[in-house]
């Protein structure tokens, strides 16, 4: 073999080497993306259920008669649109939890009205934050079973939808920066799939809701709240 042959064959192998290791590359990121598109999917549907759960118990305080009226029409109305919004295709998840007679009186979907999911969660966070401002009404709703019950449901259930919420925008955001990679952008391995964005609402911890288990405690003022 001559020493040009040899350099050719050598040649010829670094080549087959370096588009080896390319398509071993291409491959490793695309499986990647695929995964983490696939996880922020899982994340998302995640989340949709605590929603829809914490929307639930919200809709089933409304109508327990734990509340007074007024409270029970506000908390009922941004639950509606709660899980009006988290329908798809106008199929609304958990409905039965609100009588038809005020189905009919709460009227239009969120949807219909324009807003956005965040929008609808974020109002259904306000709205409780504010029924339930006062010490002396969860002490009243605590003293009762039902009451009690239901504020502990409400409790785990906020709580899972911070905790899934979170880990959602997590996978939301490393898949934003898997895309935004030199190599992602280049082949276009993202394909046509849409960017994922992270959801964003209000879904800070009501001052007067007591802690997941913590419920019996909501009989007295919690620390730092005006009595």
């Amino acid at each position: 073999m001559t020493a040009e042959m040899w350099a050719d064959g050598t040649v010829v192998l670094v080549v087959a080497g370096v588009v080896l290791l390319l398509a071993w590359l291409v491959w490793v990121q695309a499986s990647r993306l695929d995964r983490l598109h696939r996880k922020v999917g899982a994340s998302r549907a995640v989340v949709e259920a605590q929603l829809v759960r914490r929307a639930g118990v919200a809709a089933e305080l409304a109508t327990s008669g734990q509340l007074d009226p007024a409270s029970s029409v506000l908390v009922g109305e941004a639950a509606w649109a709660a899980l009006t919004a988290g329908g798809a295709g106008g199929d609304v998840p958990s409905s039965g939890l609100l009588p038809p007679d005020l189905r009919a009186f709460l009227g239009t979907s969120a949807a219909a009205r324009g807003l956005d999911r965040g929008q609808v969660e974020s109002e259904l966070s306000a709205t409780l934050d504010e029924v339930l401002d006062e010490p002396e009404e969860v002490a009243a709703l605590t003293a009762d079973p039902v009451g009690e019950r239901l504020l502990g449901e409400l409790a785990a259930a906020w709580y899972r939808v911070q905790l899934a919420r979170r880990f959602h925008n997590e996978a939301v955001a490393q898949t934003q920066r898997v895309r935004r990679g030199a190599l992602v952008r280049l082949l276009r391995l993202a394909g046509h799939a849409p960017e994922p964005r992270t959801l964003e609402l209000d879904d800070a911890w009501p001052r007067g809701l007591p802690l997941p288990g913590e419920a019996a405690s909501a009989r007295q003022p919690r620390p730092g709240t005006a009595g």
